[in-house]
């Protein structure tokens, strides 16, 4: 394991902090985003799309990729990297959260999880040393054991048995991974309730990885209850060891997390506002479908370095949107994917210079709601 490391240069166990993931595949600076590119693909963006905005790292979903085109294909194709072109650090998730948000009532045992298949409908069965060997296959930089995700609301003791199963898969994940050259992180959950994201965090730790994810937020939760559930496992994990914060978040996320000590973030928020017609901008996020912009003459943003921004008016995407034309989907992507990329080059520099409330407090307060909703 000696080629993956991870360099904390400023901060500790609470706060913002800065580092570097070393891996194979290249180094990412801390903290960083990682687009969604669940089947293989960031949604209608081609892998040397993402390069040219800035995107340094992606995270695949193990669920989605082993069912189609499968695991052991993409294995024979080189794995993930080659499968992709795609040069740099590669994360993969467990499939963990399928089993929150596809998996029905009586799916979860001790085995593993009854999954609806995203492809036919049917019913596939997932289990840790399942989740492990097709990451394994799939080969890319971090892989993440199986873990069950709350749902929002959850009682204290329905949240506490889904921690205790997440222990108990996390030790048959650790039995099962075998490859040297990827890393594996435990999952921490315990939903917002203090005490079990505690003794979730410990415990996970106790089992010997050297990376985290912090699951089960941004499930229904207050961005209050989010933050303080995050602050609790934080607390409570090895500070030199890196932190995953899954599936959060908006841009104003993304700062909270970072202030609590966050070192990666996922989401798939970008692309799917994109695919709505939500643009993001210094002013606000801008919903393009809307007829005012029909004759708009102006860039998106005249800050922005993006393709959409440099080459067309507000008035050609407003064109490419109204026809669902799939080069609308890709330019309005790859701004949204520049405005998290330049984001996250702010954060960085915030964080060296303790700034970082004052970029929060420029921010505006956006909910996933504003963000993801159609144009007017």
């Amino acid at each position: 394991m000696s080629s993956y490391r991870f360099c904390l240069e400023r901060g500790g166990r609470d706060g913002p902090r800065a580092g570097r993931l070393v891996m194979p595949h290249g180094e990412i600076p801390t903290p960083a985003f990682m687009p969604c590119a669940s089947r293989a693909v960031v949604r209608a963006c081609a892998p040397d799309d993402l390069a040219s905005v800035g995107v340094e790292t992606m995270v695949c979903n193990t669920h989605h990729l082993r069912l189609r085109p499968g695991a052991d294909v993409v294995a024979s194709l080189g794995g993930l990297h080659a499968f992709m072109a795609w040069s740099g650090p590669l994360a993969t998730d467990s499939g963990g959260y399928q089993a929150f948000s596809l998996a029905g009532p009586g799916a979860v045992s001790e085995d593993g999880v009854k999954l609806r298949s995203p492809v036919d409908g049917s019913l596939v069965f997932l289990s840790p040393e399942e989740s492990v060997r097709a990451q394994e296959a799939l080969g890319a930089d971090v892989a993440v054991a199986l873990d069950l995700c709350s749902p929002y609301p959850v009682t204290h003791d329905q949240a506490r048995e889904h921690v205790q199963q997440t222990l108990r898969w996390a030790e048959r994940c650790r039995a099962a991974h075998r490859r040297e050259d990827q890393w594996l992180w435990g999952v921490v959950q315990g939903s917002v309730h203090a005490d079990l994201r505690e003794f979730s965090a410990r415990e996970t730790a106790a089992l010997g990885f050297t990376g985290f994810g912090v699951g089960g937020l941004s499930v229904g939760e207050s961005r209050g209850e989010m933050l303080a559930a995050l602050e609790v496992a934080v607390a409570h994990l090895p500070p030199e060891a890196p932190r995953w914060v899954m599936g959060v978040g908006t841009p104003r996320d993304l700062v909270e997390c970072v202030l609590r000590g966050a070192d990666l973030c996922d989401c798939v928020l970008p692309t799917r506002m994109a695919r709505h017609g939500s643009v993001l901008g210094r002013d606000g996020a801008l919903k393009i479908g809307n007829a005012e912009y029909r004759t708009d003459p102006r860039p998106l943003d005249d800050e922005c370095d993006c393709p959409a921004c440099r080459l067309y008016s507000r008035a050609y995407l407003h064109h490419l949107f109204r026809l669902e034309e799939a080069a609308g989907w890709r330019l309005l992507s790859l701004h949204n994917l520049r405005y998290y990329a330049r984001l996250i080059e702010r954060i960085r520099g915030a964080v060296a210079e303790g700034t970082l409330q004052d970029l929060l407090a420029e921010l505006p307060a956006w909910t996933r709601r504003d963000l993801e909703g159609a144009e007017e």
